[in-house]
């Protein structure tokens, strides 16, 4: 595949969407750590292991790194999509699937709702399996 073909792929556009994504997730980490833990904390070394406390800090940590567990399995997906093309679509599907209910994970987590927010993870990872299963079948 030429590198214009490449660059035209969806799947670089979904790549640098879950960019800022991947970008919202920490400073949304970081500020509620830092609104509870302040700002000298914030600018500093952290030397010394000090976590938040508080439940919306701890639900954007965790949420942050559950995000992280599947990320770069999206961005091998998507990279070899892009590279192998997307004859049905449905790797395309996929992808989008995975970036929506992860969008959507994070309010779910951050309200502490139960359930449905693990329904939602399902769905994000069901993304990341139609991109598999396009790229294998």
């Amino acid at each position: 595949m030429d590198a214009a073909a490449l660059a035209a792929s969806p799947f670089i556009a979904l790549l640098a969407w879950s960019v800022v994504l991947l970008v919202f997730h920490v400073s949304l980490q970081g500020m509620l750590a830092t609104l509870e833990l302040g700002s000298a904390w914030n600018a500093g070394p952290r030397d010394v292991e000090k976590k938040p406390s508080g439940k919306l800090a701890g639900r954007a940590e965790r949420a942050s790194a559950n995000f992280q567990e599947t990320y770069p399995a999206f961005v091998g997906l998507a990279l070899a999509l892009a590279i192998a093309g997307d004859p049905t679509g449905w790797g395309l599907a996929g992808a989008w699937a995975w970036i929506v209910f992860r969008i959507v994970y994070i309010p779910l987590y951050l309200a502490g709702v139960a359930y449905v927010r693990s329904l939602i993870w399902v769905g994000s990872l069901a993304g990341l399996l139609i991109m598999v299963s396009t790229l294998v079948f």
